[in-house]
């Protein structure tokens, strides 16, 4: 009886049957919200702007240590960027067929290295940035490096090249054609995911 309501669920699925999307072959059931290359190109774009920033920050802060306010501005939109980068991260995710079939556990299970480095990275920085501002706020001109601060500072230093190389990787990978649209292989994994 449980082989039977099983093997119903599985044809009668929305999302597999094909008689129930009426978009041409290859096309998503959902409509309209996949990610077209003009669109993927605007986003690639900014997520590059954004790390091309984080990077720029990250190497030439130090030289502004005789301007606190400035050094201050910069920590503040280096950390929101990389807030920013993580939500298009996500947003690029749920956008994608394969989250949208309800495969969800495939997806975390591909970039829970990104998403994880990413929160320890944004930690990391806040962190630093906080405790970095709170040595040097009055004492612009004093040479201030304790051990705890180098240690943050060396780990947050190779926390952002994982986190640049991971980042690259995953947004170029969120291009691919295959994540917006039915194909075979996702049928397979749908259907190994439903016995």
């Amino acid at each position: 009886m449980s082989v039977s309501i099983r093997e119903r669920v599985c044809k009668c699925s929305a999302a597999l049957d094909p008689s129930w999307n009426h978009n041409p072959p290859g096309r998503p059931a959902f409509g309209p919200e996949t990610l077209q290359t003009s669109n993927y190109s605007l986003v690639l774009l900014i997520q590059l702007s954004l790390l091309s920033f984080d990077l720029f920050v990250n190497s030439f802060s130090e030289l502004l240590r005789a301007e606190p306010a400035v050094q201050l501005v910069l920590f503040i939109i280096q950390d929101i960027a990389i807030l920013f980068n993580l939500i298009i991260i996500l947003l690029m995710l749920f956008n994608t067929f394969v989250f949208q079939v309800g495969l969800v556990a495939i997806l975390l299970e591909r970039f829970r290295s990104l998403l994880m480095l990413s929160a320890l990275y944004l930690t990391f920085s806040i962190i630093l940035h906080s405790w970095l501002m709170n040595l040097r706020w009055l004492n612009t001109n004093r040479y201030i490096w304790t051990d705890g601060l180098q240690v943050l500072f060396v780990f947050q230093r190779a926390a952002s090249v994982l986190y640049y190389y991971l980042y690259k990787r995953t947004s170029e990978y969120l291009g691919d054609p295959r994540l917006y649209e039915d194909s075979p292989w996702l049928r397979e994994v749908f259907a190994r995911v439903r016995q």
